[in-house]
């Protein structure tokens, strides 16, 4: 194919120069295979971040091509307002992944139109407008999940109603440290004096991925649900990041934290890098969708849905959360005594394959290294190694492979992160 060089040209003469790249010199990458992408060099490189967070399976999963290629051969595009097998099978699937009744499912393109379709059933099934969510989350760009999301790089200034950010039980830097239920005392403050008494809902990511891999406080969310409930609103879990085994520990990021939510989004991993999402709620909640025509062109797709079935089927035979865990745990280990090496290590934290390490100059005050995060991934780059990088202040290594990831790839990544530190 072309040349880096020419695809950046056509790229900065056609494409909304809003969009990023990353790296002083953008990376052009034309194949990939399980955890390893090559570029048009046929340079080979280990991905550890998964396309934020999105291959789970594997890049071009044998089994997850075919569905796609044998569903395309047969039925590209319908509607749903025909019948066919694959969007009753894989929602039949996916139903049999949660718990309590979370039984019905309907299928968007992406996490962000899976997170407005949940804000927007909260606020039909209750009645109520007000929608509270947390400080350094992320949720979407659109117009209710950009109010939801609690980030200004990621806000414009456009009308967002409605919305109330709470304080963010982070375990690094908040003022209660790892004490969730503190933390959410500000959500029973935020009902008392800023709505009626009474909300829409609750939306949460029990790991946010954006926000620099920071997992909530324990206790936190049980406190806060219990909270929301009494004052009528709905729990949504976004899984958007967390879902699909990638913790390892659990199949879902809520799991960890004892609860139950009553809608919980999906998107990323459900289909292993075709645009797929879901959001999935119990048969009584989701009755209120009925009061109106509510439609969704792609979505439940039959390419798409035949994609997503593949993808669970390969997470269970190959058992991806078992090696999330295995591996995870022993890449954060790893990770951990390269702090006791290196001061420029803040913090390492996160479930299964999905890891941070905060960056900063100074441990004791915490001051972000945010230039030093991007000379480390540039350099981790050209020794072969792709990370990402997230965090409000931008200082955070964001580590999440696909789900096939081994034990000699995370020596390989810390073995190139203790070299590039060392360096410095």
């Amino acid at each position: 194919g072309p040349p880096a060089s020419e695809i950046l040209k056509k790229r900065q003469q056609y494409l909304i120069t809003s969009i990023p790249h990353l790296y002083n010199n953008p990376l052009n990458l034309v194949e990939g295979k399980m955890q390893y992408l090559f570029d048009e060099d046929g340079r080979r490189y280990l991905d550890a971040f998964g396309g934020i967070a999105t291959v789970c399976c594997g890049h071009c999963h044998p089994d997850v091509v075919e569905a796609i290629v044998n569903q395309t051969k047969r039925l590209q595009h319908s509607t749903v307002l025909y019948l066919n097998s694959a969007i009753a099978d894989f929602a039949e699937a996916l139903a049999s992944k949660m718990p309590g009744d979370l039984k019905v499912v309907f299928f968007t393109n992406s996490g962000t139109e899976a997170n407005e379709l949940a804000l927007m059933i909260a606020r039909l099934c209750t009645g109520c407008h007000d929608i509270i969510s947390l400080r350094n989350g992320y949720h979407g760009n659109a117009a209710a999940t950009m109010g939801a999301t609690a980030q200004c790089i990621y806000k414009f200034n456009v009308v967002q109603t409605g919305i109330h950010h709470a304080l963010n039980p982070d375990q690094y830097r908040g003022v209660f440290g790892s004490d969730g239920v503190k933390y959410a005392t500000d959500v029973e403050d935020l009902i008392a004096y800023g709505t009626c008494g009474r909300v829409g809902g609750f939306i949460a990511e029990a790991i946010q991925g954006v926000g620099g891999i920071l997992e909530l406080a324990p206790g936190y969310l049980p406190a806060v649900y219990s909270s929301i409930r009494k004052a009528g609103g709905l729990c949504i879990a976004d899984e958007v990041q967390s879902g699909f085994a990638r913790t390892g520990s659990h199949f879902w990021g809520f799991e960890a934290h004892g609860v139950v939510p009553d809608i919980v989004t999906m998107a990323k991993s459900i289909g292993n890098g075709i645009p797929l999402g879901a959001v999935v709620t119990t048969p009584e909640i989701a009755k209120v969708l009925t009061a109106r025509s509510y439609f969704n062109t792609f979505g439940g797709n039959p390419v798409c849905t035949a994609g997503g079935l593949a993808v669970l089927r390969v997470i269970e035979k190959e058992k991806l959360q078992q090696n999330a865990f295995i591996v995870g745990s022993y890449l954060k280990e790893r990770l951990t005594s390269l702090k006791e090496k290196h001061e420029i290590i803040g913090d390492v934290r996160g479930r299964g394959l999905m890891l941070g390490v905060e960056l900063v100059t100074d441990r004791q005050l915490k001051t972000p290294a945010k230039v030093e995060s991007l000379h480390i991934m540039d350099q981790m780059k050209e020794m072969g190694v792709l990370i990402g990088k997230g965090g409000f202040r931008g200082n955070v290594v964001r580590i999440t492979p696909p789900l096939c990831f081994t034990t000699e790839d995370a020596d390989f990544l810390v073995g190139v992160m203790d070299y590039t530190m060392s360096k410095m």
